[in-house]
């Protein structure tokens, strides 16, 4: 693959667009109640409408190929996710709740903001992009984020009996697929399965809207990167390291052992090198926990990706090249 495509096609634009939100943000022209409207808009409908809409499109035997695609991402997602909670948990400063905020940013990718607009300059418009997207987009959103949470409340629960209420340890994971981000693609897929005909004239309605979805999650991640105050310490660092090496290490290296397809395999270590997921933060300041750390992890991330992305590309297609555990 042209490493040079990859920066002038999938970077650059991405540093533009997100450069542009980061300067309106500076200037005070929005704000971050600003940036939480334009990510409602992102992860309601843009996101959701560009996930249905190319899921739909899809055939049963595409979806019979990315049964690998599925495992090797909640194992290898979910992997990283619990590794960084337990070692983050090992030091003394932190508690069970700094553990779990850092495990939603460091051991996340940002698949709902970054991915559309990372992926389909890279390997096109195609229901294999959308395909990697919702399934990445399942495992943080309907799995990864109900464990952080419930991880985070029993420790909140442990430090100050009664400050959190006692809910039934479904009710996250319920609110995660009541969200469109998580319900869309799986009814998509469901649509494919019982092999309803998607009429092409439905589409250009959809695609109107799923648009807006890449340009308008980049500028609002500008935004928000505006009203971060960075500043670096070494968990910032350990965070950045596990989320831009080890995840995308740990898929490349499930993907080869288990034969994945390659070009599945490319766009999965591409999605777990993007970097983290800014649900993270969110929870961190909703809870006002681990907030000036995480924040810092993530902006650290957002930088090093420019570099990570094509590097990560250059050493799948290197491994693949070579049969490297083939």
């Amino acid at each position: 693959m042209n490493l040079s495509h990859v920066i002038l096609y999938a970077i650059v634009p991405i540093i533009v667009v997100m450069l542009a939100g980061y300067i309106s943000g500076k200037k005070g022209v929005f704000t971050g109640d600003d940036a939480k409207k334009f990510n409602k808009v992102v992860l309601d409908y843009a996101l959701p409408a560009a996930l249905f809409v190319s899921i739909v499109q899809a055939t049963r035997e595409d979806l019979v190929k990315d049964i690998k695609l599925t495992l090797i991402s909640t194992v290898g997602i979910m992997a990283c996710f619990m590794t960084v909670y337990f070692v983050f948990r090992m030091f003394k400063k932190n508690t069970g709740a700094d553990a779990a905020v850092s495990a939603l940013i460091s051991g996340s990718p940002t698949i709902g903001f970054l991915g559309f607009a990372v992926l389909e300059p890279i390997f096109g418009t195609s229901p294999s992009v959308a395909l990697v997207v919702a399934i990445v987009g399942i495992v943080v959103n309907a799995i990864g984020i109900p464990v952080g949470l419930s991880l985070m409340n029993a420790s909140l629960e442990k430090q100050n009996p009664g400050s959190t209420k006692h809910e039934s340890a479904w009710k996250p994971v319920i609110h995660a697929l009541e969200q469109p981000v998580a319900w869309a693609p799986i009814l998509a897929v469901v649509w494919v399965v019982v092999g309803i005909p998607w009429p092409a004239y439905r589409s250009p309605s959809f695609d109107l809207i799923a648009k807006a979805n890449a340009s308008m999650a980049v500028f609002s991640a500008g935004i928000t990167l505006a009203a971060i105050k960075f500043t670096v310490n070494w968990q910032a660092v350990l965070g950045s390291i596990f989320k831009m090496i080890m995840m995308p290490a740990v898929i490349l290296i499930l993907g080869l052992l288990f034969h994945m397809d390659p070009l599945n395999l490319k766009m999965l270590v591409v999605a777990a090198a993007l970097p983290p997921a800014f649900s993270g933060i969110i929870i961190a300041d909703e809870y006002n926990t681990y907030v000036a750390t995480g924040t810092s992890s993530l902006t650290l991330s957002v930088i090093l990706f420019i570099g990570f992305c094509p590097l990560w590309i250059w050493l799948t297609d290197a491994a693949l090249r070579s049969g490297f555990l083939c």
